[in-house]
């Protein structure tokens, strides 16, 4: 009964509203509203912050700098093993596995269309068809800034408005098409074990997605916007295997895709699985199975 209230108030809740106002809450620089909100996040969400550059509470300027707090260079080792894929995020697993005739699995025997996940866009889909994905939940407490699992070269991003449902277990097994219904944004990358796609899911109250390259990416039509980066060779962006890709401003989901027999997941790993950033989740394929950077 408390799920079904759950799921059902979001369904009557006015998301966009709600996740408005909570934004001009995590902006607020007024010292008592932001000192009570970070401190009562903090202990209700068990925040560790001896991991943090600025571990003092009362040193951010507001919320949003908090909850995007960077960590002190040694908290997370990455494994940068040759042939290793790392986890892009603090999280768990929420699923991963094949995506079997451009279905990916979700929860529950509840699934989503690829295509639909990539916006309905079919050559943007046509790489990862029989390919592997991953999808990592961040929860409250964790670390929100996204790093590269494999070195890239960024192609193109797609932004995909939609509805901000909570992106939690909960809700993964009873909404239906989630994360292909929720706002997000698609970043395909070139890398050495062929194209990736990194999909960063929005969710109820989160106040923003940001990327390294351009900011925050909530257009004021809320329409697809697609903008290629590939056409212009001099101006390349290029991350490094570990550099930082984007940040959510309050949690959400980070979505993986790779190409059919790029990669593996690393064995053992499975759902409800915990992650910390620069762990190994899984490794490229033979060489002469991976595409190249300079080939796509």
């Amino acid at each position: 009964m408390k799920d079904k209230l759950f799921i059902l108030l979001q369904y009557l809740l006015p998301q966009h509203l709600l996740s408005r106002l909570t934004g001009a809450l995590a902006e607020c620089r007024t010292p008592w509203v932001k000192n009570t909100f970070i401190g009562w996040f903090a202990r209700r969400y068990g925040v560790n912050m001896q991991e943090a550059q600025i571990e003092d509470l009362r040193a951010y300027p507001n919320f949003n700098a908090f909850f995007t707090r960077a960590l002190k260079p040694d908290a997370r080792p990455l494994d940068t093993t040759p042939g290793n894929i790392i986890s892009p995020a603090d999280g768990a697993v929420s699923q991963l596995g094949s995506i079997d005739h451009g279905r990916i699995f979700q929860a529950k025997g509840r699934g989503y269309g690829l295509s639909t996940l990539l916006g309905g866009d079919l050559a943007m889909a046509e790489p990862f068809k029989n390919g592997q994905f991953a999808t990592i939940y961040l929860a409250p407490r964790d670390y929100h800034r996204v790093h590269m699992p494999i070195a890239g070269t960024l192609r193109e991003t797609l932004y995909i408005p939609g509805d901000l449902y909570s992106v939690n277990q909960t809700t993964a097994a009873n909404v239906d098409q989630l994360f292909a219904r929720n706002e997000r944004l698609v970043a395909i990358f070139d890398t050495q074990a062929g194209p990736m796609a990194m999909i960063l899911v929005g969710a109820m109250v989160v106040a923003g997605i940001e990327t390294v390259w351009a900011g925050q990416v909530a257009p004021v039509l809320k329409k697809p916007l697609h903008t290629r980066f590939d056409a212009q060779p001099a101006a390349d962006i290029r991350l490094e295997q570990g550099a930082e890709m984007g940040r959510f401003k309050l949690g959400s989901t980070v979505i993986l895709l790779f190409g059919p027999e790029a990669m593996q997941w690393s064995q053992g790993l499975a759902a409800e699985h915990a992650l910390r950033l620069g762990q190994q989740i899984g490794s490229q394929s033979a060489p002469e199975q991976q595409g190249t950077e300079t080939d796509e």
